[in-house]
């Protein structure tokens, strides 16, 4: 199954925090790397006391379920040091399950697509570097989500 997760971190040198949960990622059981976009910084989406993040997101080949595939992105970020702090606050790591092919699913533990996806800046431009023509399964196509959804801060950042 095609899959995107979103990746993200404020805090403890978020850039390295997002290449080591890409690097995570590639060892994924049943699970075969595919591309990451490039890392955007982009201002916090909750309480504005906190640091700028650096997004990512990587796609992947996977055989995993998606409560599987889960389980193995919140193992990445306890392993990454994640604390639930305050909503929408400071964190070392976030992944999100973006995408899972074409299905939608909502249950207690998972919405996909992801909650919010269609109004994220900081998803849908590294989305749309990695797939510019992609359908967002119940909601459209990324080429109109993008021209009603506004950059608001986020910045391209450049490889070193």
């Amino acid at each position: 199954m095609r899959v995107f997760i979103g990746v993200g971190s404020n805090i403890a040198d978020p850039e390295n925090q997002v290449h080591s949960a890409q690097q995570a990622l590639m060892t994924l059981p049943m699970t075969r790397f595919v591309v990451c976009s490039s890392m955007y910084k982009s201002p916090p989406m909750g309480p504005q006391d906190q640091p700028d993040y650096i997004n990512a997101v990587t796609e992947l080949e996977t055989l995993l379920s998606p409560h599987d595939l889960l389980d193995c992105l919140q193992k990445i970020e306890q392993q990454q040091g994640r604390v639930k702090g305050r909503h929408w606050g400071e964190r070392t790591i976030d992944l999100d399950l973006l995408l899972y092919g074409d299905e939608l699913l909502a249950d207690a533990r998972l919405k996909v697509p992801h909650l919010g996806i269609a109004q994220r800046a900081f998803v849908l431009y590294p989305l749309a570097e990695i797939d510019a023509d992609i359908m967002i399964p119940g909601i459209g196509l990324i080429t109109n989500l993008l021209a009603e959804c506004p950059r608001d801060g986020l910045e391209r950042l450049i490889s070193k």
